[in-house]
């Protein structure tokens, strides 16, 4: 039954003509009215292959992309630079995700080792009855504000269900939520410390776990992590800068043509969005395509001998301490290789990516304090030497 069948049809009846104005201007009316338009926008982000300029800042974001591993990026520059602009666009060139349907949270790949059988006894059993344990869908991108708490961001007790029900549930946090998606910290410098710490955790680690009390839950949290932030707004802690595989320094554009066209475009894209959009639609799908590719030949990308011993000794001349720096810059050399079509990562990779790699894990400050502490402890030993001498 229809919510009109509710209501009696009072036309031709001889109703009064109160009941018929009340029998019109009372559900009747509201029921059959159509739904208003509430001016909601159908999100389509400004296309990647649209961005004008910026090189280092798109070829970072696509490697992070093509490769995981690397730990993400970091954009530092003054705002209206594009760096949110761009990274909202990355979900336009990225290909679906394969998502699991599984209690378990595995995988088909994952069903294939001797022991998924007891690792994932509820997948396994599906997997082998011949039902489909997962899915694909769109990539996305998950915004951490800055107002989060630390619950929001790992999770927490659900508050709704205790006070209605009485009872307790852990509820996934932010984290859990952007497993094998991107998330995205806008003003990663004006965020608490301890939020920080248990994201970088969290994203090194590939999961994570809540306890409260005597509960405890761990989930996945295999995200690629992109940061932004304005150096006028606030410094980085060092070791939290090391923590992002790449970092890339974002400036505005210096050529009158290309702010030009950074003009012409925008307007574009504000004036007709879904036409702007569909002018790119071509690009955007060929750059997707390449960016699947690159991961499939990412598992077979090896870096040549040359490329490790440049890579090493940039390290050691360098004074760099953090053993970061050669996994960063490896990882980063064999995604760029992948993504020129080519599974050996040459020197010619390294040299393209170590700017990114490693600028933010160079400390003067570090140099000189080891430079300090050899030379106390030569004094020392020289003591020794002396006392030694004349005894």
């Amino acid at each position: 039954m229809t919510d009109d069948q509710f209501l009696p049809d009072l036309e031709g009846t001889g109703a009064s003509t109160l009941l018929r104005i009340l029998n019109q201007a009372g559900a009747r009316r509201v029921l059959s009215a159509k739904a208003p338009e509430l001016g909601i926008a159908d999100a389509r982000p400004y296309p990647f292959t649209a961005v004008v300029g910026q090189y280092e800042m798109r070829v970072a974001l696509m490697l992070a992309v093509i490769n995981p591993a690397i730990g993400g990026v970091l954009l530092i520059g003054p705002r209206g630079t594009g760096k949110t602009t761009a990274v909202r666009s990355l979900t336009e060139i990225l290909p679906d995700v394969e998502v699991s349907d599984c209690e378990d949270g595995a995988l088909p790949y994952e069903l294939q080792s001797e022991n998924a059988k007891y690792l994932y006894p509820d997948c396994w059993e599906k997997f082998q009855a011949g039902e489909a344990i997962s899915h694909y869908e769109a990539v996305k991108l998950v915004e951490l504000p800055l107002n989060a708490r630390l619950e929001d961001v790992v999770g927490g007790i659900n508050e709704r269900i205790a006070v209605q029900q009485n009872k307790i549930r852990l509820e996934r946090g932010i984290l859990a939520r952007a497993d094998n998606n991107l998330l995205y910290i806008d003003e990663v410098n004006l965020l608490n410390d301890e939020i920080v710490d248990a994201i970088l955790d969290a994203a090194a680690a590939g999961s994570y776990t809540v306890r409260r009390g005597a509960m405890a839950g761990t989930y996945r949290s295999r995200f690629v992590l992109i940061g932004s932030m304005n150096p006028e707004e606030g410094r980085l802690r060092p070791q939290i800068m090391d923590r992002f595989g790449l970092r890339v320094n974002v400036r505005g554009l210096m050529e009158t043509e290309e702010r030009l066209e950074v003009y012409q475009r925008v307007r574009a894209y504000r004036q007709n969005p879904n036409s702007f959009v569909r002018q790119w639609e071509e690009e955007t799908a060929i750059v997707r395509e390449e960016i699947l590719m690159a991961r499939d030949r990412l598992q077979k990308t090896t870096l040549a001998d040359d490329a490790v011993k440049l890579g090493l000794k940039l390290v050691n001349e360098l004074d760099i301490d953090s053993h970061r720096a050669e996994y960063t810059m490896f990882e980063a050399a064999r995604a760029h290789a992948a993504s020129d079509s080519r599974d050996v990562a040459t020197v010619d990779d390294i040299r393209a990516v170590a700017p990114m790699a490693l600028r933010q894990r160079r400390s003067e400050f570090m140099v000189n304090f080891f430079e300090a502490q050899k030379a106390e402890d030569d004094q020392i030993r020289q003591r020794i030497d002396n006392l030694v001498s004349q005894g």
